[in-house]
């Protein structure tokens, strides 16, 4: 009888999502807007080298988020399994022991970049004029590492415990404190990169330590010293389910240095040279994550819900939730594929000035490499689910199939043949492919007759 009285078995799906959707959604758009916010201000005062430098330093933000979501969706996902299936002795380890591991990979993580820091950028695909703006602005940001991982991956513990509006209200808390220092900082006291660099860690650790004082007083369970204590069942459980997740982070980091390197290399060969490609495929990929925030958002918020009713065995209620997330991130997604083709000039032009060479290269590789943007959605929410419903190789295998399977070896092979028109076209080809496989799998999934009745 307890479970039942769980709200997350009981309460209509669509108000669930919108519950845990919503914060979701603001904490991946806070989460894009500490790299956006910083393009902005570096823009406006430092111009294309400027932009072009935190597009080189981006991977290791990539990598601070893939590990988040390692350990913070697995965690969430392994938590709330325990407790639909009424295993509250064990739910706890999930939630401390993920939250010990975010802090100390954040601190290796962070060890690692600056003591390699030069051979990174210059790995990452950085041209000289750039290196000297990457190598200032990232040595500081690597401090933060620690911290950001803990609010990022935080988040999603302090969702797990039925406090999405808190988890919310930490990320924006960050962002305001990350845009405000910003403008001091690079307008006021004309700091530059390390000004951009301050105001964007200085938010990540009052965040962190938000976090931090939730789990002190979590409200499901009390957590207690023991529960924070590595313990590598816990850990790996958390991290299994977490790999699609993260593979596909690492997926994104992967191809962000392929793709730096590449534009790099036939941005040379081409009238726009190697910077120009670089800052403006930075720029690009940031608004796209703009846009992914809300489906990855819904996605995230998806998971407790079919964690939890998966576990319960109220498979009815599994599909319908799943039905009604993919349904919204279509309406999402045909809006953002109609804004970012009839308004990509204007949305460039919000980063700062550049040459004709460089608006002329933005607005024709923001059209195409975004054409399929209105299908994108689908492989974020079934990879997702996979992983929630406690499968996630399949998730895994989803998460790698559009960065891994498909565009590292386009992004390969076609600039042979078409120089840097080649890296432009390969991004929607391998998305076409990518949702292809997808529908197949998740229609596949969703039509086994156990989600037709509910079993509870």
């Amino acid at each position: 009888m307890e479970e039942r009285k769980n709200p997350l078995g009981e309460l209509p799906v669509g108000t669930l999502l919108r519950k845990f959707a919503i914060p979701s959604i603001v904490a991946m758009l806070v989460s894009a807007l500490y790299n956006i916010v910083d393009q902005f201000f570096i823009g406006h005062s430092i111009g294309e080298l400027g932009n072009a430098a935190t597009n080189i330093a981006f991977p290791l933000s990539i990598s601070c988020t893939s590990i988040a979501l390692l350990l913070g969706i697995g965690g969430a996902s392994a938590f709330n399994l325990a407790m639909g299936e009424g295993d509250k002795e064990r739910a706890p380890f999930y939630i401390g022991n993920s939250a010990t591991a975010l802090a100390g990979l954040g601190l290796i993580l962070a060890i690692i970049t600056e003591v390699f820091l030069d051979k990174l950028l210059v790995f990452f695909g950085s041209p000289m004029d750039v290196l000297p703006y990457a190598k200032e602005y990232t040595r500081i940001t690597a401090i933060g590492f620690p911290m950001l991982i803990l609010q990022t991956g935080g988040a999603h513990l302090v969702r797990a415990d039925g406090s999405p509006k808190y988890s919310m209200i930490v990320n924006m808390t960050g962002a305001v404190i990350n845009t405000i220092l910003d403008a001091l900082f690079i307008f006021k006291f004309n700091w530059g990169m390390k000004g951009a660099a301050l105001a964007t860690i200085i938010g990540q650790f009052v965040a962190g330590a938000m976090v931090i004082a939730y789990l002190a007083n979590y409200k499901t369970i009390k957590l207690k010293l023991k529960h924070f204590l590595i313990h590598l069942q816990y850990v790996s459980r958390s991290a299994s389910l977490g790999t699609a997740s993260f593979f596909n982070q690492i997926a994104m980091m992967v191809v962000q240095i392929i793709m730096n390197n590449s534009l790099k290399f036939y941005g040379a060969q081409s009238v726009y040279g190697e910077s120009i490609p670089i800052a403006c495929a930075g720029i690009i990929s940031k608004v796209g994550m703009m846009f992914f925030s809300f489906i990855i958002g819904i996605s995230q918020g998806l998971q407790p819900i079919v964690s939890f009713n998966y576990g319960a065995k109220k498979f009815e209620r599994v599909k319908k939730a799943t039905k009604l997330a993919l349904f919204v991130s279509l309406l999402i997604s045909i809006g953002s594929f109609l804004v970012f083709q009839i308004f990509p000039r204007q949305i460039i032009g919000l980063f700062g000035e550049g040459s004709e060479d460089y608006y002329n290269f933005a607005v024709r590789y923001f059209r195409i490499y975004f054409f399929f943007v209105f299908i994108n959605f689908v492989q974020p929410i079934i990879s997702n689910f996979f992983t929630a419903t406690g499968r996630p190789q399949r998730g895994m295998f989803l998460s790698l199939t559009r960065q891994i399977l498909f565009l590292i070896p386009l992004l390969i092979i076609l600039p042979r043949f078409f120089g840097i028109n080649g890296i432009i076209y390969s991004g929607p080809i391998a998305d076409a492919i990518a949702v292809t496989v997808t529908i197949i799998m998740g229609v596949t999934e969703l039509s086994n007759p156990r989600y037709k009745e509910n079993l509870s």
